[in-house]
């Protein structure tokens, strides 16, 4: 039996509404989000060395690895807000890295500076004299408020004598830096991480040359 005017009309009607809520329903699935393209900073060129620091006849030195906890062991640029919470919780930035953690980063820093100055070896091969340990408490883009932020780094220095017969501690210092950051995001937080780095590993290095001689 053929279908009357009426129902064939109908059919019609109804084969149109479903076309038009299935295309309502594809336009309200999500779309997939577009890739975000990650930036990777470090902390620049080496400050140049100061050829008259340059100690003839100087000891070697040995440096190890820079230890740091996981929070910052990783190649996140961490932000905190000291005005909300703290300072308590850190937080990554989204679409920012460093290009290698930041231990790996300061010590390269480190080294850099210190054989401005002496021989550097690593440590354990028992070719210097003076061994120096270090452990990165804090590298971090600090908001003391929403406008006003600073690049922080603490480093605990332990300088060693392996070799001596007696005491074999010649000394351990806590050194830290606060540095403003010109902008409240990561490209801020990498130039003032910087300027509070290279500010450590000054403090440092003039610590190193005041310890005593090994025995």
């Amino acid at each position: 039996m053929k279908p009357t005017a009426t129902t064939a009309r109908r059919i019609r009607q109804s084969a149109a509404s479903a076309l038009i809520l299935l295309a309502l329903g594809g336009c309200s699935l999500p779309l997939p989000d577009k890739p975000g393209h990650v930036q990777h900073y470090d902390l620049g060129p080496a400050l140049p060395a100061d050829a008259g620091a340059v100690q003839p006849g100087a000891s070697a030195l040995a440096l190890d690895l820079v230890a740091a906890p996981a929070a910052i062991d990783g190649t996140q640029i961490i932000y905190r807000l000291a005005y909300s919470d703290g300072g308590q919780q850190p937080r990554p930035y989204a679409q920012a890295r460093w290009s290698m953690p930041p231990p790996q980063l300061l010590a390269q820093r480190l080294r850099q500076a210190l054989s401005a100055r002496r021989p550097v070896v690593d440590a354990g091969a028992g070719l210097a004299p003076l061994e120096l340990h270090a452990e990165l408490d804090e590298f971090a883009h600090v908001f003391t408020a929403p406008s006003a932020s600073e690049g922080v780094v603490r480093l605990c220095v332990t300088a060693t004598a392996p070799a001596a017969r007696g005491n074999r501690l010649l000394g351990q210092r806590t050194f830290s830096a606060r540095q403003s950051a010109p902008t409240a995001d990561a490209p801020g937080a990498a130039a003032a991480l910087r300027a509070a780095t290279d500010e450590v590993v000054q403090q440092v290095t003039a610590w190193v040359d005041e310890l005593p001689a090994p025995r």
